[in-house]
């Protein structure tokens, strides 16, 4: 097994052509076909389902029992709600995450063949107006509007640009590199994951790397809104890991320069046996390493088995302060997430048994007694 250097410069690269790219749930062409030209520039083969997720494929000595590496290409983002009175545009979110880290935003809404941009401000946004009342207004998408930057003072103004109830609107995600080595930005919820596993993609091209059995790369694109991997799988894959961030706060074991596995989430406890070979992987090849419990979370995971699908599945991370706001991770996280990746990816199954869907006792794992 081994554990090619990751390209620091390369994955950042990676990390800011993904950031340039607009891409909330229902919103996704375009950062889909940038995908697929990375996958086409890698000959990696590939194929897209009707709404725009991809499976590609790695292919290893054998075929089963086989296994995926699952991000998410859709961020979290709004939908304009309302063209209101004064010219203004009323605001619903896509994906969960809180008004109090959209205001300030700068915004482009895409409307029909067109685009604006704007500026996400609360409704009392001046202090010079109101006074005290802008740190006392309430915190909610009610309380929000999107100032556009064009000469509109009513809804007729607004018609008239193009804008309609419906409209997409992707935050600018406002991507900073410190000499600390921090990435801070909007919308690390997921790029950092998808730069993490086009990376151990290239990497495994470039070192012609030989893998065990096939491995799926799966790129969904409606993860933030909940469907995620439902409809991407392999009929044969029997694990699945999930690549996300990571949430470090107190009361939390996660930290922006390690691994984190998480061994459950809100829907309940990852595959034991999964969760635990990423663990023992990261421990044989000096890949710090932190176990985690997310309590207000769900991945592609939990909508892949929610469909229906029988697979193991587990949950690596890149460490990632103030989920859904002003993230931030480390770049030593990116990079060692990416090592683990690799060495994943050349590991044996977790058992030969889950070749088959239905089997007998023999060959299942043991926990320990």
């Amino acid at each position: 097994m081994r554990k090619p250097s990751v390209d620091r410069d390369a994955l950042i690269a990676r990390l800011m052509e993904l950031f340039a790219i607009p891409s909330p749930s229902g919103y996704t062409d375009a950062i889909v076909r940038h995908v697929c030209q990375e996958l086409e520039r890698l000959e990696i083969p590939f194929e897209l389902t009707r709404r725009g997720a991809i499976r590609a494929d790695l292919k290893g000595r054998r075929s089963s029992p086989d296994r995926a590496l699952v991000v998410h290409l859709d961020t979290i983002g709004a939908m304009v709600r309302q063209l209101k009175p004064g010219g203004r545009l009323a605001l619903a979110p896509v994906g969960g995450w809180s008004s109090r880290f959209a205001a300030g935003a700068r915004v482009t809404i895409f409307s029909d063949g067109s685009h604006q941009r704007g500026t996400i401000l609360p409704l009392k946004a001046s202090g010079h107006t109101y006074g005290d009342e802008v740190d006392s207004q309430p915190t909610s998408w009610d309380h929000v509007e999107v100032r556009v930057d064009a000469p509109v003072s009513s809804r007729a103004d607004l018609e008239a640009l193009g804008l309609h109830v419906g409209d997409f609107v992707a935050v600018d995600p406002q991507p900073e590199i410190t000499e600390t080595g921090f990435v801070v930005s909007r919308h690390l919820d997921d790029k950092g994951g998808i730069a993490c596993l086009l990376s151990a993609a290239e990497l495994v091209r470039r070192e012609e790397l030989e893998l065990p059995v096939d491995c799926h790369l799966l790129f969904t694109v409606f993860e933030e809104v909940g469907s995620g991997a439902s409809a991407v799988l392999h009929q044969d894959v029997a694990e699945m890991v999930s690549i996300d961030g990571g949430t470090s706060a107190p009361g939390q074991n996660t930290v922006e320069d390690e691994v984190t596995v998480a061994m459950m989430d809100s829907t309940g406890p990852f595959d034991y046996h999964l969760s635990h070979k990423l663990l023992k992987l990261a421990k044989e090849t000096g890949i710090p390493v932190r176990r985690d419990l997310f309590r207000h979370y769900r991945t592609d995971a939990a909508s892949a088995v929610e469909a229906g699908n029988d697979i193991r599945t587990a949950l690596v991370c890149f460490g990632m302060d103030a989920s859904h706001g002003w993230e931030r991770t480390h770049l030593d996280g990116l990079c060692r997430l990416t090592e683990l990746l690799l060495v994943y990816m050349q590991s044996p199954p977790v058992s030969e048994r889950d070749r088959m869907e239905l089997g007998p006792l023999q060959g299942l794992p043991h926990q320990p007694e």
